[in-house]
């Protein structure tokens, strides 16, 4: 299937790749079809792109690559509607958005997809451990350069 998208133009994208999110994610109830598109083929962030919006997408990445003790606490009616016996089952995803110098995510609201099924749902974790707006990269200016390192 083609999806319009407004940073890649048309893509051609598989249908067994499409993410379902029954209940859209937040501010964004009415989109609830999107698919993950890799820009890179290492790239550590990801465009999350709604196939019924061409200039909707989020960028999005694995939380543990920046903070290696995350971990995301499931109610046991995600797990239903997710269908999810384990989160070892699960994939999960952080918005992140550039704020100043630096890269956060949304550690407090993650994005969590059952990998075989490919159904998700953003939860919202309501204990403050984690922030809407967790620093993970420090975008600093070398001799001209934007180099990325990881912030602690």
């Amino acid at each position: 299937m083609i999806i319009q998208t407004s940073r890649f133009g048309p893509l051609e994208v598989d249908p067994e790749r499409l993410l379902r999110f029954p209940r859209g994610i937040l501010g964004f109830p009415t989109h609830q079809t999107y698919v993950l598109i890799q820009p890179e083929p290492d790239s550590t962030f990801y465009w999350l792109q709604s196939v019924q919006a061409a200039d909707l997408a989020f960028v999005v990445t694995d939380p543990l690559l920046f903070v290696p003790d995350y971990t995301v606490p499931l109610r046991e009616e995600t797990r239903t509607e997710l269908n999810l016996v384990d989160l070892s089952e699960a994939q999960i995803l952080v918005i992140v958005n550039k704020v100043e110098d630096s890269i956060t995510a949304n550690m407090q609201g993650p994005l969590v997809i059952h990998a075989v099924t490919r159904q998700g749902a953003q939860i919202v974790i309501s204990e403050k451990k984690y922030q809407t707006r967790h620093p993970i990269v420090h975008l600093g200016r070398t001799a001209g350069k934007t180099p990325l390192s990881k912030s602690a």
